[in-house]
């Protein structure tokens, strides 16, 4: 099942500091709903585990994260995918744009993904809903991450 997904946050800082956020694994650890581990694995690559909850399927993921595409402080991709075992798979990708706006900072991001197994049995609607609630969950925690410096 594909979905997509896009959206906006205004942030209260500069694009040097959420760009120098976004790029932290500290940081993304504590922001990313469910994380568990975080962990550098070479040049811009990180592996994760997280735990997540989608409906009646709950699993822990593991899987590999990439930054790619740079422009600092504009913008980057994320490229992911992980395994949660029979509750089924995850591989997408996102860009996130930085823009100056009213003092602080305007996020950006649109999102691609691909779900199987049990979790693309659950239905569009519901994945779309436990999607957007992940996205402003993490955008929450990120933009107190930025906000605290």
């Amino acid at each position: 099942m594909a979905m997509t997904m896009t959206g906006e946050v205004q942030l209260p800082a500069s694009r040097e500091v959420v760009w120098a956020k976004l790029n932290d694994p500290a940081v993304l650890k504590s922001c990313i709903p469910g994380c568990e581990e975080l962990n550098v694995a070479g040049e811009n690559q990180f592996e994760a585990v997280a735990k997540m909850k989608v409906g009646p399927v709950s699993a822990r993921f593991k899987g590999k994260v990439t930054l790619s595409d740079f422009d600092p402080p504009n913008s980057y991709k994320i490229s992911g995918e992980g395994e949660g075992g029979v509750a089924g798979f995850a591989k997408g990708g996102a860009t996130v744009a930085l823009a100056e706006k009213d003092g602080g900072t305007l996020l950006s991001y649109n999102v691609e993904a691909q779900i199987g197994g049990k979790l693309a049995q659950l239905g569009q609607r519901l994945i779309n809903g436990a999607a957007k609630k992940l996205a402003d969950e993490f955008f929450a925690k990120f933009a107190e991450a930025v906000k605290t410096g």
